[in-house]
């Protein structure tokens, strides 16, 4: 026997308790119940259990998305990867993204040229901001093109050495800190021509 829907109560944090033939039966996300179509008076037949249980990974699963991007951004492919390492399934984690995608809320491309620009203003070179943008799985066409937007190397080398003496020791750091020995040359070079 197919139980019924006798009672849908709100809950806080977009949360609903559904009854089954008048005894509480779970409490599930608002979204999900809505969109399995379950309502008071209709059976839960096989079909809309399976519809709802499909709805409520979905949930989940764009709700622990949505929870590591209020942290900081992430690229698509590490949210999917953070996704599939909580156990959400191919589906769930396919349906999350998309909506995330859809609100514009995952972009790559923006991502990539934010978090270059914050490198950049923090003393980091090309190499280190490229390095850090596919630790975060940001594709190569979206690295090169925030890469690219940046002031050139040597242009943001000389902000940060005014006012400062060239020593080898700043230069090694520098050369830590991802810029390029060919940049770091030059600019030891124009400096000692100007000294």
């Amino acid at each position: 026997m197919t139980p019924t829907v006798t009672g849908l109560r709100e809950r806080r944090r977009g949360r609903v308790a559904v009854e089954l033939d008048g005894k509480p039966w779970r409490v599930l996300p608002a979204d999900a119940v809505v969109r399995a179509g379950v309502a008071v008076g209709r059976g839960l037949d096989r079909h809309t259990a399976r519809e709802l249980a499909r709805e409520v990974r979905r949930a989940r699963a764009l709700a622990q998305a949505t929870r590591t991007l209020a942290t900081s951004g992430r690229s698509r492919r590490e949210l999917e990867r953070r996704l599939a390492r909580a156990g959400h399934s191919g589906a769930a984690r396919e349906e999350a993204l998309a909506s995330l995608d859809r609100a514009g809320l995952v972009d790559d491309a923006r991502l990539a040229e934010s978090r270059a620009g914050v490198l950049a203003r923090r003393g980091y070179g090309d190499a280190a901001i490229r390095a850090d943008l596919r630790r975060r799985l940001v594709g190569a066409e979206a690295v090169a093109d925030a890469v690219a937007a940046l002031d050139p190397e040597p242009t943001r080398v000389r902000r940060l050495l005014t006012g400062q003496d060239v020593t080898p020791a700043l230069l090694r750091r520098l050369a830590g800190r991802g810029f390029s020995r060919d940049t770091l040359d030059e600019v030891a070079s124009s400096f000692a021509q100007e000294a």
